[in-house]
């Protein structure tokens, strides 16, 4: 599946679903847990990736990037997510996992994660056990994204960096492996037919609409765990 990512005056909330997958099962609670995720890891079944890459709108040379999934152990497990800053060159006002591109410092791909994780909303390394990384996923902008799976344990402080996080916010990440909540949208643009995933959220604050490479991830992630 392709996914067109964010153009001039181009709203994904508004373009029609075309579908819901109520059909496959969620995740169990007990997958969900940290010990299973740990297990799941060490240990990873045979699967496939169901998304690898966005329908290019950048002739830019690719670029390495990752982003850290960082899952709270909380009583029930959450993701935290950050909102963009509308200023943004590329994929300005989505939501997105902590992350950005690797600098020529970074040992691999990892250290670019917590780096970043670390610089956009604060989050220290000392809170965080990294467990594996999902397959590279690419964005439509030219980015290359290696997905950085981790445990973060509860009692940190964020210091969001505002010029590039708007927000940040926690999502149940059983919602999240629910595919009876990943919807599927499809939008003729440019004499093509474009397809992505995604995953509303409401939350006491606001509607977080969750599409393009971070619900595309997601529903990597989905597929991993019910391998």
């Amino acid at each position: 599946m392709k996914i067109l990512s964010n153009s001039p005056g181009f709203d994904p909330q508004l373009v029609p679903v075309e579908g819901v997958d109520s059909h496959l099962p969620p995740i169990a609670p007990a997958a969900l847990a940290p010990s299973a995720l740990r297990l799941r890891f060490a240990a990873p079944p045979p699967w496939q990736p169901e998304l690898i890459a966005e329908a290019a709108w950048s002739d830019r040379e690719p670029r390495n990037a990752s982003v850290l999934i960082p899952i709270v152990m909380r009583r029930r497990p959450t993701v935290l997510l950050t909102e963009r800053t509308l200023h943004l060159a590329t994929h300005s006002g989505q939501i997105a996992f902590p992350g950005g591109k690797a600098e020529d410092f970074d040992t691999d791909a990892t250290a670019t994660a917590l780096r970043e994780a670390k610089e956009e909303v604060g989050l220290e390394p000392a809170f965080i056990q990294v467990l594996g990384q999902l397959p590279h996923y690419r964005t439509g902008s030219g980015f290359i994204i290696t997905p950085v799976v981790a445990l973060v344990e509860p009692g940190f402080t964020l210091n969001p960096d505002f010029n590039e996080v708007a927000d940040v916010f926690e999502v149940p990440l059983a919602f999240l492996m629910n595919p009876a909540h990943h919807q599927r949208h499809a939008y003729e643009w440019d004499g093509r037919r474009r397809e992505w995933f995604a995953i509303p959220y409401q939350d006491k604050d606001a509607l977080r609409f969750i599409w393009g490479a971070t619900a595309g991830i997601l529903r990597n992630f989905y597929r991993m765990l019910s391998a």
